[in-house]
């Protein structure tokens, strides 16, 4: 779809438009919070240069990574407005493979016929099947078309490797609290904005910025709602005071802020990372706030519980053993009660985990035994802990002088029981914290008596 999107956004007078549109940059200058990729000579900044029109230095292919409302789509535009080609927009939530050949078809026609180069917008490109994307490789490759994609997800999960390894991926932030602020300035008094016809106080444009996340869309949709709430739409009479917007009008306008969070995308992997890395370094206050962002966003608490019990395992472990049983049991109640009463129980589970005494020694003693697994060193089992249930096996020596453990004294009977290539290999060393304190004297002499006969040999 050809759009000009720019035509009405820079109509001053044009106030049916959402006030994120009517706000929409039209320059490069104008884009707030992205100076690092609009550098002198980025890919982004040669682009929008008109003498980057039939340029073979220029970047053919570029995917805008970053989360929503930091401007994606705008600077697409941008560059297309800046840089003289024809824009056009396909979305990848109702575009499939004949509108993709369609619109590279028709900007292979205009270049061959009227020498206009086309820039080819697909919005959240990481839902173009493979196929999709497939279809785009020929027209990228023979630059018939500047392809500018935008996704808020990780490309190299999303984008397959062909047309990744032809595009520059620019990684867009999400804006910072003194880019809002000036954002949220020039839309009250910009003529195309709210043009003076309210005010908002220090403490309304903090709550705002709050409540926003770095997004600059969501910033402006609630300054707008917040004006309306006040105004009821209506133009203030020459000579009335100005209302103004206050905390209090915002919440009531935003009953809860909208957390940034999708389940499927970055921020998933990103949080659930921090969050077992908190539960690691026993900062219980990070877990536990990361679990309320988890829970808010709609992660399915199951995921969650699942996620704390490798956690009692793999970062707690040995030194408080229970505490694989008390996240056991909570994801059955997880599981059993549901939402909402189910974060009391999460809480608790994670709070056990935060706080308990770490180990990582089981951890590593299985990776360290595996390691040698898949090295080869393996070895014959020793024939007397083979299994022996016919007389011709007996007669090969299986399970012959075999000590059962519990006849000996403490229950350790000075025996083999590695393969003879790994004799003396220890995988698990217990450290000296929690239950492992315990563990650590006891092993030792566990040792000295399984080995006891092969030392006196």
């Amino acid at each position: 779809m050809v759009d000009d999107l720019f035509g009405t956004a820079d109509a001053p007078d044009d106030h049916t438009l959402p006030l994120a549109v009517r706000m929409r940059p039209t320059s490069l200058d104008e884009v707030l919070g992205q100076a690092k990729v609009l550098s002198e000579g980025s890919p982004l900044r040669r682009l929008a240069s008109q003498r980057s029109s039939k340029s073979l230095t220029a970047p053919s292919s570029v995917i805008l990574f970053g989360p929503p409302g930091v401007g994606k789509t705008t600077l697409a535009y941008i560059v297309a407005r800046q840089s003289g080609r024809v824009f056009e927009e396909l979305s990848a939530v109702t575009s499939g493979v004949k509108d993709v050949r369609d619109v590279l078809q028709r900007a292979h026609d205009r270049l061959v016929t009227e020498g206009k180069e086309t820039v080819l917008f697909i919005d959240e490109v990481h839902r173009f099947s493979k196929s999709q994307q497939d279809a785009l490789l020929p027209s990228v490759e023979n630059r018939d078309v500047t392809f500018i994609a935008a996704t808020t997800e990780n490309p190299s999960f999303s984008v397959i490797s062909p047309l990744l390894s032809r595009s520059v991926v620019v990684k867009l932030e999400a804006l910072e609290a003194q880019d809002l602020k000036l954002l949220l300035g020039r839309a009250l008094h910009d003529a195309r904005g709210l043009a003076d016809e309210v005010k908002a106080d220090d403490a309304a444009i903090d709550e705002i910025i709050r409540l926003a996340g770095g997004d600059a869309r969501k910033s402006l949709t609630i300054l707008e709602a917040a004006a309306g709430a006040l105004t009821g739409d209506k133009t203030r009479k020459k000579g009335a005071r100005k209302a103004i917007i206050t905390p209090d009008v915002v919440s009531k306008v935003m009953d809860i802020a909208t957390v940034r969070y999708d389940c499927q995308g970055d921020d998933h992997y990103d949080v659930a990372s921090a969050f077992i890395k908190s539960m690691r370094g026993s900062d219980v206050d990070a877990a536990l706030h990361y679990l309320a962002r988890m829970l808010r966003a709609g992660e399915d608490p199951r995921f969650i519980a699942r996620r704390i019990i490798i956690a009692s395992a793999e970062e707690v472990g040995m030194a408080a053993p229970q505490i694989l049983q008390t996240t056991v049991a909570a994801a059955q109640a997880v599981a059993l009660v549901g939402m909402p009463e189910a974060r009391i129980i999460l809480s608790e589970a994670v709070i056990a985990v935060a706080t308990a005494p770490k180990s990582n020694a089981s951890y590593m003693a299985i990776n360290q035994a595996l390691a040698d697994v898949d090295a080869g060193l393996i070895g014959q089992v020793p024939l007397h802990l083979r299994n022996a249930p016919t007389a011709l096996m007996k007669a090969w020596g299986n399970h012959e002088g075999y000590q059962y453990a519990h006849d000996a004294p403490g229950a350790v009977a000075s025996q083999q029981y590695m393969p003879d290539e790994l004799e003396g290999r220890q995988y698990y060393t217990p450290n000296d914290r929690g239950y492992e304190r315990e563990i650590g004297p006891r092993l030792e002499r566990i040792r000295e008596v399984l080995h006891q006969d092969k030392d006196e040999g």
